[in-house]
């Protein structure tokens, strides 16, 4: 009986050979898997829920965490969702023979370059079952095969959905090996997908600090690091309030337990009497337990004290640390402290603050009079995302269908020799 690590190698073997026969295929055919595969999820939803089901009960059994729960499950809706996000990356154009740039030189030569596939890709991930598909979607579409290594405690649901996966892409006549899932009940799974080198092109952590921690420290393949989102929303004091009541809510409590909720509310201190007392009252009233400075806690006894390491948590729980601060200066130096560099939000009418808080600020995202929830490649019209990149080399932000090729360059010649 051969080991996990061997097992692994020889899926990664299996992957390299399917992504030369995916890399040659046309738009017409991918989107032709991607219509199937979205059929068979919709044709295969009652199984798919029932492997869910079993997962989440021993989630609960296990005493998992709320929020790793929420990520879990799965409804109906979430398939459905799954579907039309497969549909919507069909509709996308094909990234595979674009030109990014091209020029003919002075002395005749054509030069080009265009995007082609990574190659293999691998996916170490925690909970969340709609990556599986969302990245087997979207590396089909651009071309890549795919390996998924997912949580043990989402391994039924992902086990089942893979199946789906394979089976749609094989009855269109590409390989089933593009979409490979790898064993999650061992950790040495995931160090033989990270040490793959030479076979596996890139890997994407997604994830708790922990498990992004971990690849980008053990592996030898090239990592694209999707951080962390302790995300900031600050309200000026010239802000439309209905508008910054709206926004905060939504981004606090839309979903919670994703990587691009609002963590840290900063008001500005002209608006302590007006906006404050609204917005604790708001939060409360979604079940959002306050941690504030002495300006919030004032406003309300159930507000809690807040902490330096509340000002450095992901919560992606209904919690949310908040503080009033003096100007738009004290802000920003107060989200240079504790930014994840994921996503920070301004509510201001000013173009002013704007432009300031949009250039003076490091993150992956900035938004303008928006919730910190549409850092999402769904939202953001890339059809899905394989992650959030908080690093700044190769792709940062959403990484949609662009961001998982690279470029080669094409050189014409007649004879020329330097």
């Amino acid at each position: 009986m051969i080991g996990v690590s061997e097992r692994v190698r020889h899926q990664a073997e299996r992957a390299r050979e399917a992504a030369r026969v995916l890399a040659l295929a046309s738009r017409a055919d991918k989107d032709r898997a991607l219509h199937a595969v979205a059929d068979a999820l919709e044709a295969r939803v009652g199984d798919v829920l029932d492997a869910n089901a079993a997962d989440v009960r021993a989630a609960h059994d296990g005493a998992a965490a709320g929020h790793l729960v929420d990520r879990l499950r799965l409804d109906a809706g979430r398939v459905d969702a799954m579907a039309r996000s497969v549909r919507q990356v069909a509709g996308l154009p094909d990234p595979v023979g674009e030109v990014v740039r091209g020029v003919t030189l002075p002395n005749g030569l054509v030069v080009r370059q265009t995007r082609v596939p990574l190659g293999v890709v691998g996916i170490i991930y925690e909970a969340r079952p709609n990556v599986t598909v969302d990245a087997a979607g979207l590396c089909l579409k651009s071309g890549n095969a795919v390996l998924l290594r997912g949580s043990g405690s989402a391994a039924g649901s992902n086990g089942c959905l893979v199946e789906v996966l394979r089976e749609a892409v094989a009855s269109t006549d590409l390989p089933a090996d593009v979409v490979q899932l790898v064993d999650a009940s061992t950790r040495e799974s995931a160090t033989a997908l990270m040490r793959a080198r030479g076979l596996v092109d890139l890997v994407v952590p997604r994830g708790g600090a922990g498990l992004i921690r971990a690849v980008v420290e053990e592996s030898t393949v090239p990592v694209v690091e999707t951080g962390v989102g302790n995300c900031h929303l600050y309200v000026h004091a010239d802000a439309d309030l209905d508008m910054a009541l709206a926004i905060v809510v939504n981004a606090k409590t839309d979903r919670p337990s994703v990587c691009n909720a609002a963590e840290s509310l900063l008001v500005h201190e002209a608006l302590a009497d007006s906006f404050v007392p609204r917005v604790v009252a708001a939060l409360h009233t979604q079940g959002v337990v306050v941690h504030g400075d002495r300006a919030f806690q004032a406003v309300s006894p159930d507000v809690v004290p807040v902490t330096d390491d509340d000002h450095a948590r992901e919560y992606l729980s209904l919690d949310i640390a908040a503080s009033v601060v003096p100007s738009l200066d004290a802000a920003l130096v107060h989200i240079r402290r504790w930014s994840s560099g994921h996503t920070e939000a301004v509510v201001t009418r000013s173009i002013e603050v704007a432009h300031r808080f949009t250039t003076e600020l490091d993150a992956a995202a900035l938004m303008v009079n928006a919730s910190t929830r549409f850092t999402d490649g769904e939202a953001l019209g890339l059809g899905a995302e394989i992650g959030i990149s908080t690093q700044k080399l190769h792709a940062r932000g959403p990484m949609g269908l662009a961001e998982l090729t690279t470029t080669t360059t094409v050189v014409t010649g007649q004879g020329h020799v330097r």
